[in-house]
Formats: C-alpha cells, sequence, structure tokens
C-alpha cells in the first residue's frame, strides 16, 4: 500500500473534484418551473406522524409519480407551510432533470405573504455563496412551484411559489470522493483545517450562530446544522440550514440568548480555536470572491432592486471589516470557542 503525505491530500482531493460532477439537476442555475399536486391539506394536517402521501410533479412537460413527507425540526413546529421531502422512484426519472434521484429535500416558502417568500431566496443565495467559497458544499436548485391541493381545503387550492432543492449527501459525497460519517462527537485535530476556516468565516459573513460542533440535546450524533464528511482521511465540515441568519433575517428568527446579542443581523464569531495562518487564508479566499458574491446576490431570480441593495450591504459590512484583516483575525481569536 502506498501512503501519501497528509499535505498532498487537499491536492488530490481537487483533482478528483475537477473530474466530477453534480448530476443534471444541480449542474445548472436555470429556474425550474413545477406543478406540484396532491392532498397537501391532508400534508399538512400530518406533520406530526410525517406520512409520506402520493404526488405528482410535472416539470418540462414530464411528470412524476412522487411521494411527499413533511421534514424538518424547528420549521415543522414554526411554519404555516412546512419543509417537505421528496421521494422519487428512480425507474420514474428516466432521462428528466430528475434523472438518477431519490429523496430531495425541498425549503418552502414557511409563511404566507412576500416576506416568507423572501426568506426562501435569501437562504438559497448562501448555500450559493458557500459553492463560491468550497466545493465540499451543498449544490441547490431552485424551482418556481404551483402548488394544488387535490383535497380542495387549503384557502388558495392553486399558487405559487418559489423553493429550492438541496443536493443529496450520498451525491455530495460521491462528487467529493468521500463519505458521510454520524459521530458522537468531533476530534478537531481530525478536521480539515482550510475547511473548517472557511465554514467558520462563511457563518459570520452571513450573520449565522445557529450552528455548532456540539451534539443537541436528545441527538445521538454531532452536529446541529452541521453534516460531516470523510474524504481522504480528514474530516470536512459541511454547513446547511440558514433561516436563522442574519443575511436572511426571517421574521421569526431570534438568537440564542447566550450569545449576548439582541437580533440575528448582529455577527457573532463561533468557530473553534484554529491556525491563524487557516484563519488568514480563509478570509483572504472570501475577500477575493468579494466581487462575485455581490454579483451573485443580483443574479438572484425574485430579488427586487430594494432587496438586492439591502442583501449586498449586508455582505458589505462584512467586507468592510475584513479590509482590516489583522483586527478581524485577532478578534475571531479572542472569541474563538
Amino acid at each position: 500500500m502506498c501512503w501519501l503525505p497528509k499535505k498532498l491530500l487537499p491536492l488530490i482531493l481537487l483533482i478528483a473534484l475537477s473530474q466530477s460532477h453534480a448530476s443534471p439537476l444541480f449542474e445548472d442555475d436555470a429556474v425550474i418551473e413545477v406543478e406540484l399536486a396532491g392532498p397537501l391539506h391532508s400534508l399538512i394536517k400530518s406533520k406530526a406522524d410525517r406520512r409520506e402521501l402520493p404526488f405528482a410533479l410535472k416539470a418540462n412537460g414530464i411528470e412524476h409519480q412522487i411521494k411527499v413527507q413533511v421534514r424538518g425540526k424547528s420549521r415543522a413546529r414554526l411554519c404555516r407551510f412546512p419543509p417537505l421531502r421528496l421521494n422519487f422512484t428512480k425507474d420514474d426519472t428516466g432521462q428528466s432533470v430528475f434523472k438518477d434521484q431519490d429523496k430531495l429535500r425541498l425549503v418552502t416558502h414557511c409563511r404566507t405573504g412576500n416576506a416568507a417568500q423572501l426568506d426562501v431566496l435569501d437562504e438559497y443565495a448562501a448555500y450559493r455563496i458557500f459553492s463560491l467559497i468550497s466545493d465540499i458544499g451543498y449544490k441547490v436548485r431552485l424551482l418556481h412551484i404551483t402548488y394544488t391541493d387535490t383535497d380542495g381545503r387549503l384557502k388558495d387550492t392553486t399558487f405559487s411559489r418559489f423553493g429550492f432543492l438541496i443536493e443529496s449527501a450520498t451525491e455530495l459525497a460521491g462528487r467529493a470522493g468521500g463519505k458521510r460519517v454520524h459521530l458522537a462527537s468531533v476530534n478537531l485535530s481530525s478536521l480539515n483545517d482550510q475547511q473548517a476556516a472557511s465554514v467558520y468565516v462563511f457563518q459570520y459573513l452571513i450573520g449565522n450562530t445557529d450552528w455548532s460542533l456540539v451534539t443537541a440535546d436528545g441527538e445521538g450524533s454531532c452536529c446541529h446544522n452541521i453534516n460531516i464528511f470523510d474524504i481522504g482521511a480528514e474530516l470536512y465540515l459541511v454547513p446547511y440550514d440558514f433561516d436563522l441568519a442574519g443575511l436572511v433575517n426571517a421574521r421569526y428568527a431570534r438568537p440564542d440568548p447566550s450569545l449576548g446579542i439582541s437580533k440575528v443581523t448582529q455577527r457573532r464569531y463561533r468557530g473553534f480555536c484554529i491556525s491563524s495562518a487557516a484563519l488568514n487564508e480563509a478570509v483572504s479566499a472570501i475577500r477575493e470572491k468579494q466581487v462575485d458574491i455581490l454579483y451573485l446576490i443580483g443574479q438572484i431570480p425574485g430579488f427586487s432592486p430594494k432587496d438586492i441593495e439591502v442583501k449586498r450591504g449586508y455582505l458589505e459590512a462584512f467586507f468592510a471589516r475584513a479590509d482590516k484583516q489583522d483586527a478581524l483575525i485577532r478578534n475571531f481569536e479572542k472569541r474563538c470557542l
């Protein structure tokens, strides 16, 4: 067996990633027009038992018979319209845009009204920003969905909203040449330092404090809103669920009182202590993406000129701090866990 120096593994990983691709569903950023018809009223009422119910999903002229169920924890409790899981039959996807898909997470509008619709687009933007920062992250695809409640019991039996699909952990693991792992705790020395630092700084960039590398009460494995992937004998952190981030600023979002901040738009560094070199490299890499990140905000379908101005302003506040990089790093190191 040939053993390679650990420092060569990130290079090998990058080469492998450059030769692999996401599925057709996640290779394109164009919005997919989708029709989703089924017993929506019954589905929403079944939040407690999470029953799978039959739905018809139509996209690009092709109809799929799928099963749909409510997913999520806090959002399933808080939202009038909960997030969903779409369960495809692989034999039914053929050559459609959903080819080879199995189970997919769908992020939906939490409540009625324009604010909730904007929250979906903001969170979609957060995933897209992380994809600019790291290849080891979940890809997403924006949908414009026309829902039809075949029960005929919702106030509006047909309505349209934006939503987005999240790449499965299996697909991400396949792209990255690794596997998702479930651990009771994380040995920080096993982490890929550069990915960890990128995650820490990214969470600060979008003002997200709703994550942790500690196992939550009642959970069997680590971590909160972080998945862990074993790639090339190192552990890679992959963040998800950004609805409580300052960039989104959802109406229902409240920070943990223990953090000492009064609103989610206040940034608070929650990263673990890591080398100054890794932090500096992460901040520098994100600063180099400033133009791309701000341009991305302007390309999100459904954003008004005012929305673009507000979101860019929030992100530009980070870059203004990052212009004094040494001071920012010292602040991170003073607050690291």
